[in-house]
């Protein structure tokens, strides 16, 4: 309760930066706070000219950085442009920075109680400037409007900062984004996203949508249709989904270079919908449980698996669902699911398994 009230994660955060930066002044606390109150609302353009700006810095060359990401007090990071040599492209750092430019509506509520926190801290002789130092400054920068700053001259003369702000959502993915980047350079991707119910699959692929405007394919559209659905189908290992049809109209004619025409399952109707065209871009996410069986062992250039504990994954269930449909996940499609992954070690054979943690 203590840490809460004097802002226990500023605190925590300031003390890790005095001690990366021996040498932090004033001036980079105020861009500290400033970034974690406000992101990068104040820096965005236009995404073309975001992505400029990112790949003429990279060029004109960029230190290598430890931590590649360092995390600010709210919900945006720091991103070193040395993550390019990671294999993250300019052009997919300059999306993520355009699209974490939000206008914090608490921006200036949450900026005066950091600027409180770091008051007490400077009277408990935290950092090397002194108490007195710190609130004279600070005095004049809320006079002036407590506007965005540059790091000072000694910080960038000692680290060289070269990075920018990213919303934390899309933090956890910087991995998989980096590997996407390097297998479009050499053409088409194809990607599969598997995870038990609740992982934030589908989330991860409207992410991927909005920065890479790929084609997104659910496996959740090939639910089986009433005639068959038997105790015979059902016992099969990911026998729940129509694979064949699956295979049929979407797997073999992307893996041909075709143009896809499948037909979406309708639940709530309990038929199949007339069939969709779809001319594949150059990178196609298929996303959902079961991508991974091994009827479709082949048919993907990388993949990943979304980890996510079952204590987690109940809170976010009865969180998004009615008390019905959840007892449902519990007692029919998530038992289906371990099944399946029990047996085909779905997780161990994804390119890639990213741990998620927060609901």
């Amino acid at each position: 309760m203590k840490d809460i009230l004097q802002g226990g994660k500023t605190r925590e955060l300031l003390i890790k930066q005095s001690q990366m930066y021996p040498d932090l002044q004033i001036r980079d606390v105020f861009k500290f706070l400033y970034q974690s109150s406000f992101g990068c609302e104040h820096m965005v353009d236009s995404c073309e000219k975001v992505t400029d700006y990112i790949r003429a810095e990279f060029n004109s060359g960029v230190a290598d950085t430890n931590p590649y990401v360092e995390a600010l007090d709210g919900g945006y990071s720091r991103v070193s442009l040395s993550y390019l040599k990671l294999g993250l492209s300019a052009e997919t750092l300059g999306r993520l920075f355009f699209l974490s430019a939000e206008k914090e509506a608490d921006g200036e509520k949450l900026l005066k109680e950091k600027l409180a926190v770091v008051k007490n801290m400077a009277e408990e002789n935290i950092f090397s400037f002194s108490a007195e130092e710190f609130e004279k400054e600070c005095t004049v920068w809320q006079e002036e409007g407590c506007p965005a700053v540059h790091h000072s001259q000694l910080f960038r003369e000692n680290h060289s900062p070269s990075y920018r702000v990213i919303a934390n959502r899309y933090i956890p993915f910087l991995p998989l984004l980096a590997e996407i980047d390097k297998l479009l350079e050499k053409g088409r991707v194809r990607l599969a996203v598997e995870g038990s119910s609740a992982s934030g699959k589908t989330t991860l692929g409207e992410m991927l949508r909005e920065i890479y405007g790929c084609t997104i394919l659910h496996t959740d559209d090939f639910f089986l249709q009433s005639e068959q659905r038997t105790p015979e189908r059902y016992k099969e290992i990911g026998g729940n989904i129509d694979r064949e049809r699956f295979l049929a109209e979407v797997l073999i004619p992307l893996n041909n270079d075709e143009i896809i025409s499948y037909r979406r399952f309708d639940c709530s109707e309990m038929k199949l919908q007339s069939p969709t065209k779809i001319i594949p871009e150059k990178l196609t996410v298929i996303e959902g449980a079961y991508s991974m069986h091994p009827d479709f062992e082949g048919f993907y250039d990388f993949s990943v698996f979304l980890d996510i504990s079952e204590d987690l994954q109940k809170v976010r269930i009865l969180k998004r669902n009615s008390p019905g449909l959840a007892e449902r996940f519990f007692n029919e499609w998530i038992p289906l699911e371990k099944t399946y992954f029990n047996a085909t070690d779905a997780k161990k054979r994804c390119t890639m398994c990213i741990a998620i943690d927060c609901i």
